[in-house]
């Protein structure tokens, strides 16, 4: 089960798991021309972190910022930092889409920080190596809901911010046991057919995810 650390309840400790699942850190200043960061929700406080541990990033620094699923919106602390620049998205699809745009300028030697929600960080750091940055450029820290953006193998619909477990695909309606094997590809937790063998045997909904 997740847990939630005493210090600051928005980290969050994963068990170990299969080897496909994602492991995250804490976001660490580097040198770079550029610092992205790319944050949702409970992430501000880590983008705050962040700065505290090395205030001199930031007339470098450009943040990409979207509420998080639960309804977190933390933007007032990230406008109050003072970073070159920072954009507030109303979605993640819009703050993908921004994210692209300054991922085409971006220089030589930009520092990449991804934190928040799973969901967000897993799209976020799929785009950006599609483009052709290093994955050791790319740092990533859990801050906050813990809910997956999950694929039905069956169907290959994507359903978002799944909380329970099993759940029901919101493409195919099929009831899915919601695995720790994660595709860095679709940026999604895999979610397979838990009745297959016993149609109509569908143990009761847990929450797991919040």
């Amino acid at each position: 089960m997740n847990g939630y650390c005493a210090d600051k309840m928005t980290k969050t400790t994963f068990p170990p798991s299969m080897i496909s699942r994602p492991v995250y850190g804490v976001l660490k200043p580097r040198v770079g021309a550029l610092h992205l960061i790319v944050a949702d929700g409970e992430g501000a406080e880590a983008v705050a972190d962040l700065v505290a541990a090395d205030p001199s990033i930031l007339p470098k620094c450009h943040i990409l910022y979207t509420a998080g699923p639960n309804g977190t919106d933390e933007w007032d602390s990230i406008a109050a930092l003072g970073a070159k620049q920072a954009q507030k998205a109303a979605s993640i699809p819009t703050l993908l889409f921004r994210l692209a745009r300054v991922l085409q300028d971006a220089p030589m030697g930009a520092q990449i920080y991804l934190t928040g929600t799973e969901g967000l960080m897993g799209q976020a750091e799929r785009d950006v190596m599609a483009l052709g940055f290093p994955h050791a450029d790319i740092q990533k820290e859990h801050r906050g809901s813990t809910v997956r953006r999950v694929q039905c193998v069956h169907c290959k619909g994507i359903t978002e911010n799944v909380k329970t477990d099993p759940f029901q695909c919101s493409h195919c309606g099929l009831h899915l046991f919601v695995r720790d094997h994660y595709s860095r590809r679709l940026a999604a937790f895999q979610g397979v057919n838990i009745d297959a063998e016993d149609k109509g045997v569908i143990p009761a909904a847990v929450e797991r995810f919040k």
